[in-house]
């Protein structure tokens, strides 16, 4: 028996075993998830979106040739985007650029590539008159809810007629009407026309 003995209890100790394997559960395989990759879920072509206030007054415009919205940023991204905005005074602006990214709720607005806009003249309800103004850049960001414009690349100012500003970048607020122009600059301004 005591021969037997060492047998009986390693064949045991081999059944519990393979009832323990048979036994326990089994770890389920986690898939994982796939990092989301910069692949846009829909186009748009040859393509118009208009934007309307409450009373149904046109405030905005933007068209492109081609349209893409990504998924994992939440951006559109346009191409010869296309844009006319009007404001409360009807004053139109319009801008141009090869290409624009716009963020999922249009307060960011990126134009890319021979960017220009433009803001035709204009005169208030109290008289004064708003020369029209162009600015020109390879970049400009668009911030449409607080009406400001910066760019970090040389811009060019054209304003009436015959104002010239140039700078390395540029800041904007038009709620406060200030342009801040930064590293060279370089203005031409011509002395206001007298009144026969």
């Amino acid at each position: 028996m005591a021969v037997y003995l060492p047998l009986i209890l390693m064949g045991l100790m081999a059944l519990a075993t393979y009832w323990l394997v048979r036994n326990t559960p089994t770890v389920l395989d986690v898939e994982l998830e796939a990092a989301p990759q910069h692949v846009p879920d829909y186009f748009m072509r040859d393509f118009s979106v208009k934007v309307f206030d409450a009373r149904g007054v046109l405030k905005s415009e933007m068209a492109g040739v081609q349209g893409r919205h990504y998924p994992d940023t939440d951006t559109l991204e346009i191409d010869q985007p296309r844009i006319r905005a009007i404001s409360r005074e009807g004053r139109i602006t319009t801008a141009r650029a090869t290409r624009a990214v716009i963020n999922a709720d249009g307060s960011e607005i990126q134009l890319f590539e021979k960017t220009v806009l433009i803001r035709e003249a204009a005169q208030s309800a109290r008289g004064e008159i708003w020369p029209r103004s162009e600015l020109r850049s390879e970049f400009l960001h668009l911030f449409p809810n607080t009406e400001k414009i910066r760019t970090h690349l040389p811009v060019e100012l054209l304003r009436g007629d015959g104002e010239r500003f140039t700078a390395d970048h540029m800041d904007y607020d038009n709620m406060d009407r200030l342009m801040q122009l930064g590293g060279r600059v370089h203005g031409t301004i011509l002395p206001r026309k007298s009144k026969p």
